[in-house]
């Protein structure tokens, strides 16, 4: 017989004896391996949590765009105690004309590195076709929102310059308008009301979701009801409020709480190093054309879900490590139940021995048992893993995202566990004398 399929013969005895053992101690294999089974569940479970946390940052990212700075407006604050002609005078001294396109154009204009601007105005409308009724958003915009949010078409074609500059009645919808009102037909050319209005459906953008979370904490809308008019169409056909507030200052009444003729302005730079001196002269620039009026803020919204992903990034360390934790105490415990198997076993050991195996041999048998405890924890803890991170997604409305480089590390430490802890036992079990082992009582 050839040396090679002898030494095999003798692993394939060695690893049958240990499987053999495990068996017969089957209650006490699988205690010893409870600390592998909720080690490994905790650690998938944890880089799921990790894992679905980061993706959903990551989406927000992609909703409120790359190297975005967001001007939104602010409504001053007024104290109606104050003497209603002193608060007019103070109102002419302090007059804001608020946000305007002309805002838009200064900033374009006059700010290095700005790679597109995006103005909107948002109002709510109700949208009317074929006997059908539904609350939606429609949002003035130009063709450079859909570059800034990286926002496709699904079918039809963008806005003409025709379309802009004319104000047509012309929109696209998003895909769940489309669902709504076209689910047997297709949208494009087709006409649909908002308000008092008829608007020909030219386009259909692609569906895009938004995950709950997104929705309440950046205030992002569901983009898929909405309904997008050329900017001029809004200010000429449906509502003009720098209008609205230049009649009222002519009737010598005060100014509505939003006078700003733009709802957003989003500002594209080339560079994510000029996010914050770009943003500084933005500032700089509005409170100037808005006669010191700080009626406006200026948000990052990229750097501030950078810096909540740099502090879940921290987070998921600190999770893992205390997951890696309790596969350390795992693998304590695997050491510890072995440590006494061997000292049960030393009348079997000697037997062992004085019948020609060799010390090889029981280093092997007892690392084969620590090792398949550890590798059947392991798998157990893998499923457990699964499910824990599915109840999560289910019942805690949080997000889980289940990696398969996250099962193979778990899985992998489990059974690096059990070789690495299983070594000191098995040599133990090896150094023991045949001649004492067989009288020990």
């Amino acid at each position: 017989m050839r040396p090679e399929n002898f030494e095999n013969k003798r692993l394939m005895a060695n690893f049958q004896i240990a499987l053999e053992a495990v068996i017969a101690n089957r209650v006490r294999s699988l205690l010893t391996a409870l600390g592998i089974i909720f080690g490994v569940a905790a650690v998938i479970a944890m880089l799921a949590i990790g894992n679905g946390a980061q993706q959903e940052i990551l989406e927000q990212i992609k909703l409120v765009g790359v190297n975005n700075i967001v001007v939104e407006p602010v409504s001053e604050q007024r104290d109606d105690s104050v003497d209603e002609a002193s608060d007019l005078e103070e109102e002419r001294a302090k007059f804001s004309p608020g946000l305007k396109l002309q805002d838009v154009e200064a900033i374009q204009h006059t700010i290095p590195g700005v790679k597109r601007i995006s103005p909107e105005i948002e109002i709510e409308t109700f949208l009317v076709q074929s006997g059908f009724r539904r609350s939606a958003k429609l949002v003035g915009i130009t063709p450079a929102y859909f570059e800034v949010l990286d926002f496709n078409l699904l079918e039809g074609r963008m806005f003409s310059d025709d379309n802009m500059r004319n104000g047509e009645p012309v929109c696209i919808i998003g895909k769940a308008v489309a669902n709504k009102f076209f689910s047997k037909e297709n949208p494009i050319g087709k006409r649909i009301k908002s308000g008092n209005q008829w608007l020909e459906i030219i386009g259909v953008m692609e569906e895009r979701y938004v995950s709950e979370q997104s929705i309440s904490k950046l205030g992002i809308r569901d983009f898929n009801m909405d309904v997008y008019i050329p900017i001029q169409t809004m200010l000429v056909r449906f509502k003009n409020r720098d209008l609205i507030l230049a009649s009222n200052l002519e009737d010598n009444n005060r100014r509505s709480d939003n006078y700003h003729q733009l709802d957003k302005i989003v500002i594209q730079v080339e560079e994510s190093e000029s996010l914050n001196p770009t943003a500084e002269v933005v500032s700089k620039l509005l409170e100037r054309r808005h006669n010191q009026v700080i009626d406006f803020e200026v948000t990052i919204p990229e750097l501030l879900l950078k810096q909540q992903q740099r502090t879940q990034n921290i987070f998921n360390i600190v999770l893992g490590a205390i997951a890696g934790i309790s596969l350390l105490v795992g693998g304590i415990g695997i050491m510890n139940i072995m440590l006494a198997s061997v000292l049960e076993r030393i009348k079997e050991i000697g037997l062992r021995l004085s019948l020609g195996a060799k010390k090889s041999d029981i280093v092997n048998q007892f690392l084969f048992e620590a090792v398949m405890i550890s590798v059947s924890g392991g798998l157990i803890g893998v499923i457990l893993g699964i499910i824990l991170a599915q109840l999560v997604a289910k019942f805690g409305d949080f997000p889980t995202v289940i990696t398969l480089p996250s099962i193979l590390l778990s899985f992998g430490v489990a059974a690096t566990v059990g070789l690495i802890f299983g070594i000191a036992p098995a040599r133990k079990a090896a150094s023991q004398d045949p001649i004492t082992s067989l009288r020990y009582e």
